[in-house]
């Protein structure tokens, strides 16, 4: 075989600057490889079934409330919690919890406020959602935007991580890893649809939490399985010493904590491609129970991050394997789990580690590309070019030719990014479903007075002024266009960009409340409690 086909298979030589031998690229590629086998078989056979659009969007409804717990928990479980929470914590301490905090937070308003009602209208998507007493063209367009925006930043993240690990493990560029994990989404995405995605993410939730688990015991052990050892260890090792363990390091200012964790908490219940997951289950108690399962799981995962950031202070601060000439972790922050797991396991652990922190960004990749792919097949093509007429048929084959696009697209932006914090990445995304998706979607099951223009014009000003912010905030003004200081003093736009949304959303349907429709509403509170029948 040419080196080429082993670099595809993953049968690569290790970067020699890093003095690691063969057997943990190759175990990382064995099991990376058995992955993507076991993947792309359940593809194959999902793609028979995957014809209508029951099937491709929602997976027939027939996925478990436990199946689809592990499944949304495989998607909320992204490279950004893994390797980004865990680098952040890693980098300054307390303050990278809050990113797991304002993770975990918002997972009770989904059990409670939205899991049921959203499965008991029967739809696919955020804007069927909406469409149910709000007009079809403007939601529909509001939405596609909404969701391809938050999607595209998710992915960003998704795609730094994936670009770091290879450079990382492997003798590769950055960008050949962007185009593989890009190559293998789309495949999963246009002929799997959410039958391959579901069990994709299943499989990588289960691999993750136990190679997590595996790791974080490995931490505890050697301090007697004592968490006040351990940070009393991290203070004596760390820069900041006792800072470390009290907010400021990485969120200096009160605005910015308030600004990302509204974010964090508000955009976990906007987020296209987990309200999605809630339509793939057969009924309302169902979907309660995938919630409780995903927080159940999604909480223990969080716990591990916090354990594995403050092992990887201990065990990687002062050994010069894992250390640049600048004395900066190779690879940034991102590869703190990824390092500490070589550090304490070998490199057959580092090759397991590894595997599953790739696998765990093509799982979640997936799920966010179908739901990017459902926005334009469904919400642009089908309601907004067709007026609600094209046929299952076209509407499938649009989404599913949209995939490779947003994969494309990702791509670009994945090398674009290079060298970013995931967790940040991911922060940006939550905020900007935090200001479009959420405060729609709240007040189109609780609010009678919401009119279609106030939801259309409000939400694409919270949209705009998410993407203005974040633009001219010190992330992209400066670290991006390299401008000397930012016009946007925060980092987190969050607490700006949801406020203005739900502002101009309530005034304009004050305005405009001659097209508040009662009936409409009354309808669908009736069915979000009791169902279609």
């Amino acid at each position: 075989m040419n080196n080429f086909f082993f670099a595809l298979i993953f049968f690569i030589n290790p970067n020699q600057a890093f003095a690691w031998d063969d057997r943990s690229t190759n175990f990382a590629g064995l099991t990376f490889a058995l992955f993507v086998l076991i993947t792309l078989i359940i593809t194959y056979f999902a793609s028979k079934k995957s014809s209508d659009k029951s099937n491709y969007y929602a997976a027939g409804e027939k996925i478990s409330g436990f199946q689809n717990g592990l499944a949304i928990a495989g998607d909320y479980m992204s490279a950004a919690s893994f390797l980004g929470i865990s680098g952040l914590v890693f980098f300054s301490g307390f303050d990278g919890l809050i990113y797991s905090i304002g993770f975990l937070v918002g997972w009770p308003i989904i059990l409670f406020l939205i899991a049921g009602k959203l499965k008991n209208l029967g739809k696919y998507t955020f804007a069927d959602v909406t469409t149910t007493r709000l007009k079809q063209s403007k939601i529909r367009i509001l939405s596609a935007s909404g969701t391809l925006v938050t999607v595209l930043f998710y992915l960003i993240a998704q795609m730094v991580g994936a670009g770091a690990l290879i450079q990382i493990l492997f003798d590769l560029p950055y960008s050949f890893a962007i185009w593989a994990v890009g190559i293998l989404m789309i495949i999963y995405v246009s002929f799997g649809g959410m039958i391959a995605t579901t069990w994709v993410q299943i499989i990588k939730a289960l691999l993750l939490i136990i190679g997590a688990s595996i790791l974080a015991f490995f931490v505890l052990r050697n301090f007697s399985f004592s968490l006040n050892e351990l940070l009393n260890e991290a203070v004596k090792i760390h820069q900041s010493k006792e800072l470390i363990l009290y907010p400021g390091k990485l969120i200096s200012d009160p605005i910015s904590a308030i600004s990302l964790g509204l974010a964090l908490i508000f955009g976990t219940a906007g987020l296209p491609h987990i309200l999605m997951r809630f339509f793939t289950v057969p009924d309302a108690k169902s979907a309660r129970i995938s919630a409780f399962y995903a927080t159940s799981f999604i909480g223990y995962f969080y716990i591990l991050t916090f354990v594995i950031g403050f092992g990887a202070i201990i065990f990687l601060t002062n050994n010069s394997l894992y250390l640049d000439d600048n004395n900066n972790l190779i690879g940034s922050n991102n590869m703190a789990a990824v390092h500490l797991s070589h550090a304490l396991g070998g490199n057959i652990f580092l090759g397991f580690i590894s595997a599953v922190a790739f696998a765990t960004i093509l799982a979640v990749v997936s799920g966010l590309t179908l739901a990017g792919a459902s926005a334009i097949g469904r919400d642009l093509y089908v309601y907004v070019i067709n007026n609600g007429q094209a046929n299952e048929k076209n509407e499938i084959i649009v989404s599913k030719i949209s995939s490779v696009f947003i994969g494309i697209i990702a791509i670009i932006l994945g090398i674009i990014f290079q060298g970013q914090n995931v967790a940040f990445l991911v922060g940006l995304a939550f905020a900007i479903a935090a200001s479009t998706n959420f405060p729609i979607l709240f007040l189109t099951i609780t609010w009678a007075g919401l009119t279609t223009n106030g939801a259309f014009f409000g939400g694409m000003i919270g949209l705009l002024t998410a993407i203005i912010l974040v633009i001219l905030s010190p992330t992209v003004w400066v670290d991006i266009f390299e401008f000397e200081k930012a016009v946007f003093p925060y980092k987190y736009p969050g607490l700006f960009s949801m406020t203005t949304s739900f502002l101009f959303i309530y005034l304009i349907s004050k305005f405009d409340k001659k097209n508040v429709n009662i009936e409409k509403f009354d309808l669908l509170i009736k069915q979000a409690y009791l169902g279609r029948k």
